[in-house]
């Protein structure tokens, strides 16, 4: 993050938590979180690996092809480890600001080791685990 700004709740300006950086985010429309590019690098562990939050127009699981309406009913929030390790089911909101709200604080839970990454894997990565404790504080 370049910004060092701190908002009143001890969170950088832009709302998000320590380790967590705005990986792309289209006006009005989605928005995509990464945890420590700089650690998750594709060098260390596969580019696969890097925590990443989505928040996006539309419901989960919605058929493939089918674009993002410009003006949603719903939003959701996907949180994955991989393609296809979510930390937690998709959630949705009514507005995209309640999403990127609730996106923030899964992030800050994530990132105080609050979240149970681990339970999520049905063959564990244990090193990339291990280090995802590291981070959190969960090893501690």
């Amino acid at each position: 993050m370049t910004d060092d700004a701190v908002s009143e709740d001890g969170r950088p300006a832009d709302g998000l938590p320590e380790g967590w950086t705005v990986w792309n985010d289209e006006p009005g429309g989605r928005r995509i979180l990464a945890y420590r590019p700089d650690v998750f690098d594709t060098e260390r562990f596969p580019a696969a690996c890097l925590p990443t939050l989505f928040i996006a127009a539309g419901a989960p699981n919605r058929p493939p092809g089918e674009a993002e309406v410009t003006t949603p009913d719903v939003w959701r929030v996907q949180f994955f480890l991989e393609p296809e390790v979510e930390v937690t089911s998709a959630r949705t909101y009514d507005s995209r600001e309640a999403a990127l709200d609730a996106a923030s604080e899964l992030a800050a839970k994530f990132a105080r080791g609050e979240l149970d990454y681990r339970g999520a894997y049905q063959v564990p990565r244990e090193a990339y685990l291990d280090r995802l404790d590291e981070l959190t504080g969960r090893g501690a």
